[in-house]
């Protein structure tokens, strides 16, 4: 890290490489039972349902499912940012490199508004509606800066070796209003100003969705290079599965608000285990398998006031039996880095057969 970096905010260094025997100590943020609610008209609207989930410190994670299952919420719940009248219940515990565990949903507005930008910070999708039309990006970078009492002098160094790590000119984005740069320069440079404050957490809620293929793919690599220099640790939010295998050390598949299966990205691409992430994998569009081969997801997605009862994907799935739409599977263990939610999952390599394949 540069000496600017060091001026605005002393951290330790960290391992970046993602380890499957991670100790509690290297637990960054942990969730248990986070759950969050809406009440409605019709009833109790539960777009987040008891997750229990570890963040290791180092690595990127990326979250996946279907539009509606529940990803950003899950993103918005790690930073105590779901918006009224939405309830947030449950434990996440911010564990920083140095001090005491934080409980991030028991923070008062002052203290959370610091730990959103200054030990975890988020870029929401959609980088226009991010900043204000009316200021440049340099006005922006100040505003952050001294909303959080930094050095504005360092602070705007370190913006401008951000936006070179990006691969953009500073001061030409610097000097620039919002409509004046691209879609993928104004993502970058939303991703610069999330990471001015050096925070250790960077959430990412669909950062790449309104982007084309080829910047989607340029943006992947460069979070990658950023994850290596500044000690992050990423939560990256998709529904572009095959995207975040490029990126992800881990992957955790959402279905109806909770986690279906979460494991390393390797074990995950090359033999998931529930029948849901086989569906998600059979779905996707891959060069190596024939169009015929490819098979879509039948049925819809759960009603988040009508969740069925039992196993959440039973009225969808082809494997499902009696004790599926009875009893709700646990996450079960299928190796030491990979774990499933599904009563039948050491069937499914013979009962749904991959079709297709995402490389890594």
């Amino acid at each position: 890290m540069s000496n600017t970096s060091s001026n605005l905010h002393e951290r330790q260094s960290g391992s970046s490489t993602f380890d499957s025997q991670s100790s509690d100590e290297d637990i960054v943020l942990e969730c248990r039972n986070l759950s969050v609610a809406f009440e409605m008209d019709r009833g109790t609207s539960r777009v987040l349902h008891d997750v229990d989930i570890d963040i290791r410190r180092g690595e990127i994670i990326g979250i996946v499912g279907e539009s509606g299952s529940g990803k950003s919420m899950f993103a918005s719940a790690l930073l105590n940012a779901v918006v009224s009248p939405g309830r947030t219940d449950g434990q996440v515990t911010y564990h920083p490199r140095d001090g005491e565990p934080v409980d991030v949903l028991g923070l008062d507005k002052g203290p959370l508004r610091s730990l959103r930008w200054e030990d975890i910070s988020m870029v929401f999708q959609g980088a226009m509606s991010s900043f204000n039309p009316t200021m440049d990006f340099r006005e922006h970078f100040v505003e952050t800066l001294d909303a959080h009492d930094y050095d504005i002098a360092a602070g705007i160094e370190r913006a401008e070796e951000l936006l070179s790590d990006l691969y953009l000119d500073p001061q030409r984005v610097l000097d620039s209003y919002p409509h004046e740069l691209s879609g993928g320069m104004k993502q970058r440079a939303l991703i610069a100003l999330a990471l001015v404050l050096e925070p250790e957490v960077l959430v990412m809620d669909e950062p790449t969705a309104a982007l084309d293929l080829l910047m989607q793919r340029s943006i992947i690599s460069l979070l990658s290079e950023l994850r290596d220099k500044y000690d992050l640790t990423m939560v990256f939010i998709t529904h572009d599965l095959p995207l975040v295998t490029k990126l992800a050390d881990r992957i955790g598949v959402l279905y109806a608000f909770e986690f279906a299966e979460v494991g390393d990205t390797a074990e995950m691409v090359r033999d998931p285990k529930h029948p849901y992430t086989r569906a998600l994998l059979n779905a996707t569009p891959n060069l190596d398998a024939p169009l015929t081969e490819m098979r879509p997801i039948s049925g819809a997605a759960p009603d988040p006031v009508d969740v069925p009862t039992g196993c959440p994907y039973h009225n969808r799935c082809p494997m499902a039996t009696a004790e599926c739409e009875d009893i709700k599977p646990p996450m079960d263990a299928v190796s030491e880095t990979h774990e499933v939610a599904c009563h039948h999952w050491p069937d499914v390599d013979d009962e749904i057969p991959l079709s297709t394949g995402v490389q890594k």
